[in-house]
């Protein structure tokens, strides 16, 4: 017999059992005539007892003395996966020794834990600080660096931090603000044009200086290129000079060519302008530095992208199917919208979001058989994913909000 001790409990293991795994440690143990290998093989031994002295888990090792007694690996569902996998890789037992059905819910189990860590592990990577604080030491002007980074990045640090965090979000609505005022037909005039002008130039002096401030205090420039906010804001702010440098040229383009192509190059030129104030609305995305919702909300896409994309996917397969159905059964009716299917395709796509506009209906029976079944499919087919979505987005934000507190 073997008599092996593990944390203090005795087992004892035929030889025989043992060595039919000779691949194993006790397999080895058993087999082995040398009495340096026999030492190497545990971590004590005792001349006077006999016994092998292993320092594991007592508790995971019962399933090692089961496995040698009848050849199955038992896998307990209570059993941890990452401890149980280690135990038994230092024993040297493989999982194809266990029951299939123990395998596969094991399998899942050890799938889920890991992907339960690798969601932990970049929930923290979102909280993470772009520069920590001990980067800044022995960096030229590291301590006069460090504050401003605390003053921009950590609005926690301080009573300025927060004040100059609430100015930020501040600037941010009052630009989406007057980015929306400057549509409107009354503030075209003169007066509102100016008071519209000027409010852009101050936010967009704010945002600008916000900018440099982080450039200038980051101790790493290729990570702050690196970071999505950071490019959020470069965004946020580049629209204004651009449509500075525009407009110039749009003026030197009417002083100095009164061609036509040259009036048609200014036109062109117009309505390269109106969408550069158009990037303007990505402005909003700054208030995500400071918003948990927002992130949380990203970082439920990020997570759930697969099944968003095959929820794209099953309402595009129903757009052409139930629109190719609809114009089959309805293209022969005098005066019918649905002439052909690329026109059927506005009907099926509000018919299944549930949302109905109504400007296009069918009128035969069978076309309005045809819009029940595709009304009742986008019902379905919208309420699948909506509470795996919501419960994703609930346990990430609470999540962020625990990591939140803690740091």
């Amino acid at each position: 017999l073997l008599n092996i001790n593990v944390g203090g409990t005795l087992f004892h293991i035929a030889c025989t059992a043992a060595a039919r795994y000779p691949v194993t440690r006790l397999g080895k143990l058993a087999l082995s005539t040398d009495p340096m290998k026999k030492l190497q093989l545990c971590d004590d031994y005792s001349v006077q007892k006999n016994e092998y002295f292993f320092d594991r888990d007592p508790s995971i090792f019962h399933y090692i003395f089961h496995f040698y007694r009848s050849g199955v690996l038992w896998i307990m569902d209570e059993l941890c996966p990452c401890n149980f996998v280690e135990e038994i890789e230092y024993w040297g037992i493989h999982l194809k020794y266990s029951q299939r059905c123990c395998r596969i819910l094991f399998e899942e189990k050890q799938d889920e834990l890991l992907e339960y860590l690798k969601i932990e592990r970049e929930l923290e990577a979102e909280l993470e600080p772009l520069d920590s604080m001990e980067q800044f030491d022995g960096k030229f002007l590291g301590w006069f660096r460090k504050a401003i980074w605390n003053l921009i990045e950590n609005p926690f640090s301080s009573v300025p931090a927060k004040v100059l965090a609430v100015m930020s979000s501040f600037f941010v609505l009052i630009s989406i603000v007057g980015m929306t005022l400057s549509t409107v037909e009354e503030m075209k005039h003169k007066i509102g044009k100016m008071w519209v002008e000027q409010l852009e130039m101050i936010c967009a002096i704010f945002f600008t200086s916000e900018y440099l401030m982080r450039l200038m205090s980051c101790s790493s420039f290729k990570n702050f290129l690196r970071s999505a906010f950071n490019a959020v804001d470069l965004v946020a702010i580049l629209p204004f000079y651009i449509q500075i440098l525009f407009e110039n040229l749009d003026e030197g383009d009417t002083l100095y060519h009164e061609e036509l192509h040259k009036v048609e190059s200014v036109n062109k030129l117009g309505k390269v302008l109106k969408i550069i104030k158009l990037m303007r609305i990505f402005r909003i995305l700054k208030l995500a530095r400071h918003s948990t919702g927002l992130r949380a909300f990203g970082f439920t896409m990020r997570q759930c992208y697969q099944q968003v994309c095959c929820l794209f996917l099953f309402i595009a397969m129903g757009v052409f199917t139930f629109s190719a159905l609809m114009h089959s059964v309805e293209h022969d009716v005098p005066g019918t919208s649905f002439t052909s299917i690329p026109y059927t395709w506005w009907w099926a796509a509000v018919s299944l979001s549930t949302v109905g506009y109504g400007d296009t209906v069918p009128d035969t029976v069978l076309g309005r058989v045809v819009a029940f079944a595709c009304i009742s499919f986008g019902i379905i087919l919208n309420g699948m994913p909506i509470s795996v979505l919501y419960n994703k987005f609930s346990d990430y934000y609470a999540k962020l909000k625990a990591h939140e507190m803690e740091t």
